[in-house]
């Protein structure tokens, strides 16, 4: 097992260093064009206001349809405790290491009285939903953004989409979760189905957060510069396809660094290696002012809150 996970995390480790180093090298071939072209930043409070606005409507909707996988078990969750719970443990993904947002979950769920086992359940399914969510959406969003569907690419994102929802429903199904459970430690508690209806009703909502992201992303770009023009599909694939490269990258805080390379690779050649690198940049702060924002209230409620045993 060990040695399984190594291989693994080495594989994850060259995937990202080959993002990095291919965003490098396509800034090196344009670089005289990186040099001239100019850079008009014309913010536009308007644009600014909906891009931060759909970034936090987002957040609501996966908040609702994770809980929806804890109520499914049978648990009684406030959406104000799941909203703590998601935003706070968010703020995990900046630690190197994956599993830690994944503990976060289980840990904070656990304290507001979450059956353990239910707990370790959700925790698992909110990556998984995320991601699987991501690839179903970016089969559609992908060769749209191309420009022109071949055959063969229709056929490879049909499948593709059809196989991240099949291992997504996975997570109702006994056996695969019994299979998944052999992965975890031994102290982890026995993982327990989500039914399938609200598998399909997660996913569903999560499909719909990724989609505002991407209608995010282009408000974002046309409050800060509209000399860059970008459709929603292509928004929406590069969005979708820096979240996976970073996901792999265990090693990269919030995936920091191959997340913002991916953005250069994709934007490169629809705006320029300027703009890529400008909208690559902007990206990063939208993402993380929204995310300490989601996180601030909960974070200063808790600090304001008085220990057990002392009166308010």
């Amino acid at each position: 097992m060990a040695k399984r996970w190594t291989w693994w995390k080495t594989l994850q480790f060259v995937l990202a260093l080959l993002v990095i180093g291919l965003a490098g090298r396509s800034l090196a071939r344009n670089w005289d064009a990186f040099q001239t072209q100019p850079v008009h930043w014309t913010p536009a409070p308007g644009w600014l206001l909906a891009s931060l606005a759909l970034v936090w409507l987002t957040y609501a909707v996966l908040i609702e349809a994770w809980r929806w996988t804890v109520l499914s078990l049978h648990q009684r969750l406030r959406y104000v405790d799941a909203a703590r719970i998601c935003m706070i443990s968010n703020l995990a993904k900046y630690i190197p290491g994956k599993v830690w947002s994944i503990a976060s979950v289980a840990t904070l769920a656990a304290r507001t009285g979450v059956d353990a086992s239910a707990a370790v359940a959700s925790a698992v399914v909110l990556p998984a939903l995320s991601f699987a969510s991501a690839i179903v959406l970016l089969s559609v969003t992908a060769p749209r953004s191309l420009g022109t569907i071949t055959p063969a690419l229709a056929i490879a994102a049909v499948a593709l989409g059809v196989t991240a929802a099949l291992a997504v429903a996975a997570l109702s199904w006994p056996p695969a979760l019994r299979f998944v459970q052999r992965l975890l430690p031994r102290s982890v508690p026995p993982l327990r189905p989500i039914p399938p209806g609200v598998m399909v009703a997660a996913v569903a909502a999560n499909v719909a957060a990724w989609a505002g992201y991407g209608a995010a992303f282009v408000c974002l770009v046309r409050g800060l510069l509209p000399d860059a023009q970008l459709s929603w599909y292509q928004a929406t694939t590069v969005f979708l396809s820096s979240y996976l490269v970073g996901s792999v990258a265990v090693f990269a805080p919030a995936g920091i660094g191959p997340r913002e390379s991916t953005f250069v690779l994709l934007l490169t050649a629809p705006l320029g290696p300027k703009l890529a690198v400008a909208v690559a940049l902007a990206h990063r702060v939208l993402m993380t002012v929204t995310e300490l924002g989601g996180a601030a209230p909960f974070l200063i409620a808790s600090r304001r809150r008085p220990p057990e045993g002392e009166s308010a």
